[in-house]
């Protein structure tokens, strides 16, 4: 008996401790499937919620629903799409753990003439079509979207995109922000530009015919009620909370008086002015017209600008060789470094200001500076700034390509203000009222003013509480092609940004709303690594030879000078002409010349990126051997410790 106790004792023992093992991994995972933990190892904790959302979740007293549409049961759903809904269920699950309770996520499985594909057609989101239409002419669709609702209130995000998946949380956020705040603000905007699109003229074809509103404006029209104002307007109606000023070209002073009493009465003003506006220059047809137009193409706020304190030179741009960009040149279409096209990287951008703290990069072309210091009264804090190694050149220098070239490159060694904010009390522009009308007679003057003064109150002199005033020194910046790439997705427009403009514009106007939580869930959206060190080495390569390439290049043309004076007598029918000889051995050592001072040249040039291949070179042997080589120095280690310890024994 007892031996066959001992027998089954193993058997026994090992049974009940598998089952035990059993009922522990069944109790860990069910724990486990109501205690949701990520961990996020990215280094600006791009998988985490932000502190914006948190904050928009907390504010939720009324429950919102969800609606999520995602086609499960079909195989016609590609396997990215498949990967790419189940990091958006993990995502909206975060958001219910994160509103308490306030949050309650449906999710639907929308299969062809099911009462759940009825639902996402009310709900405003739409299959898409991914494979070519079948046997029965019909393509195969699949469904990844999902529609926010809060009460009456109903928000969609008609396709959830991959390409967008950095701004997914930005996206879902403000669709939940939207349905618990339904009243828009609304927001004045005021341009010479046609940011509010075109309609189709035949006459317009040269130029383009006609064109969509701007996409900043179609982002800023989801979230605010946007008011066009005209650029002659000569007051801003009071329910206007917030001004967008965009390249205000040739705006009279009595605009500017309307502005300035906009701020004065505690209106915030946000101002983007420019020396070049390439989207105005562009419209010129014609090389005389281009010029005329290059000319006028700038916009200024002198009136006001002067009385706060600041300058904005119109005939100057910008170049900076630490934040140049690479554009295609006009004759052979080859990438050429341009200074005055600006490439801000985060070390240009306030990191310390809510509007801008999570900006990694702005694309500025041709744009203007502001100097001077903020007068009596007012704070001025710089938002987009440039780095030592820039100057101010010509416009018409920046226009018409002479921004690419580096010769005559000389550095300020100091940074230029290129956006700032003025808080404060602000005084008025204009001590002597509101400025009259030039084109009425002089006898009237007197009469129309005191008729003015009569219908209309007091102007302001000075504000009685702090205002806001955002100026920027470009305009190009908001144009959909420095800012998105548009694609058109079976009937859907979707949007792209590949650089921090849009959240630029954005953010200042929902700061100046006052209300600031989406800024840094959005500034998450967009996030370029740029190769700072390869940037600095090459400007400082362009710094150490700007002189040698400047008279190699000076030769060259002299010696192409010469050459061609030799060579102006030529027969124009046969090109033949007999030449001294001494004319002919000049001539000879003149290409012999040109072709050595280009070998130098060519030379010279490869200097400049020798240290960036050097670079390249050991990044390529860390990559390739290092890791190799720890491995092998790991094994060797441990047979080295093994064979001690077994020696020991």
């Amino acid at each position: 008996m007892t031996q066959s106790k001992t027998k089954w004792e193993p058997l026994l023992y090992s049974g009940l401790g598998v089952a035990a093992m059993f009922l522990v991994l069944v109790a860990v995972g069910t724990i486990a499937s109501f205690v949701r933990l990520r961990l996020d190892l990215t280094e600006d904790r791009l998988y985490t919620l932000s502190e914006g959302t948190k904050r928009i979740l907390a504010k939720i007293d009324t429950p919102v629903v969800i609606h999520f549409y995602r086609t499960r049961s079909s195989t016609d759903m590609p396997v990215f799409l498949k990967t790419y809904a189940d990091r958006v269920e993990d995502l909206l699950a975060e958001y219910q753990q994160w509103a308490r309770g306030k949050i309650e996520v449906k999710k639907f499985d929308p299969v062809p003439d099911s009462d759940a594909e009825d639902s996402a057609r009310l709900d405003g989101v739409e299959g898409q079509v991914l494979h070519p239409a079948g046997l029965m002419g019909m393509g195969d669709k699949v469904y990844l979207g999902l529609a926010v609702t809060c009460l009456d209130q109903k928000a969609a995000i008609p396709y959830l995109d991959p390409s967008r998946e950095r701004l997914l949380e930005y996206d879902l956020t403000r669709a939940i922000a939207q349905v618990i705040n339904p009243q828009k603000p609304n927001l004045g905007l005021m341009t010479a530009l046609p940011v509010f699109g075109q309609r189709f003229n035949p006459m317009m074809m040269p130029m383009g015919g006609g064109q969509d509103p701007w996409v900043f404006l179609t982002e800023l029209q989801r979230d605010f009620k946007v008011r066009q104002i005209e650029l002659t307007a000569e007051k801003i109606d009071d329910d206007i909370q917030v001004l967008v000023v965009v390249h205000p070209a040739g705006i009279s002073e009595k605009t500017q008086f309307a502005l300035d009493q906009f701020v004065l009465r505690g209106g915030k003003l946000i101002a983007f002015l420019d020396p070049l506006s390439l989207v105005d220059s562009r419209n010129a047809m014609g090389m005389q017209n281009m010029l005329q137009r290059t000319a006028q193409a700038s916009s200024t706020l002198d009136k006001l600008l002067k009385a706060w304190g600041l300058d904005f030179d119109v005939n100057k741009v910008l170049a900076d060789k630490e934040y140049f960009t690479q554009v295609r040149r006009r004759e052979d279409g080859r990438p050429m470094p341009d200074p005055t096209w600006l490439s801000l990287t985060p070390r240009a951008i306030n990191r310390e200001d809510v509007a801008t703290a999570d900006l990694d990069n702005v694309l500025l072309p041709a744009a203007g500076v502001f100097t001077g210091s903020a007068g009596p009264g007012l704070t001025q804090t710089v938002l987009l700034k440039s780095s030592p190694n820039a100057m101010l050149v010509d416009k018409m220098l920046a226009q018409f390509g002479g921004g690419t070239d580096i010769k005559d490159f000389k550095p300020e060694d100091k940074e230029f203000t290129l956006a700032l904010r003025l808080t404060g009390k602000f005084k008025t522009a204009f001590p002597d009222g509101k400025p009259a009308d030039a084109a009425k007679p002089e006898e009237k003057k007197a009469e129309n003013k005191d008729a003015e003064k009569s219908a209309q109150p007091e102007p302001l002199k000075e504000s009685t509480q702090d205002g806001v005033v955002v100026l920027v020194g470009d305009t190009d910046l908001l144009y959909d092609q420095f800012c998105a790439q548009i694609q058109n997705f079976f009937g859907q427009k979707l949007i792209i940004p590949f650089n921090g403009n849009l959240s630029f514009i954005q953010n200042l106007v929902e700061q100046m709303m006052g209300d600031s939580d989406l800024i840094r869930v959005r500034s998450r959206g967009v996030q370029r690594r740029e190769f700072e060190v390869v940037k600095n080495i090459q400007a400082r390569a362009e710094q150490r030879y700007r002189d040698t390439i400047k008279r190699l290049e000076d030769d060259v043309a002299e010696t192409q000078r010469k050459l061609n004076e030799l060579l102006a007598n030529r027969d124009a029918k046969n090109q033949r002409v007999i030449l001294p000889p001494d004319i002919q051995q000049e001539i000879a050592n003149l290409r012999a010349k040109e072709a050595r001072t280009n070998r130098e040249l060519k030379e010279v040039r490869k200097q400049l990126r020798r240290e960036i291949d050097a670079l390249e070179t050991r990044l390529k042997w860390l990559n390739i051997a290092a890791m190799p080589a720890l491995v092998a120095v790991a094994g060797v280690s441990l047979a080295v410790i093994k064979r001690k310890k077994t020696a020991a024994k």
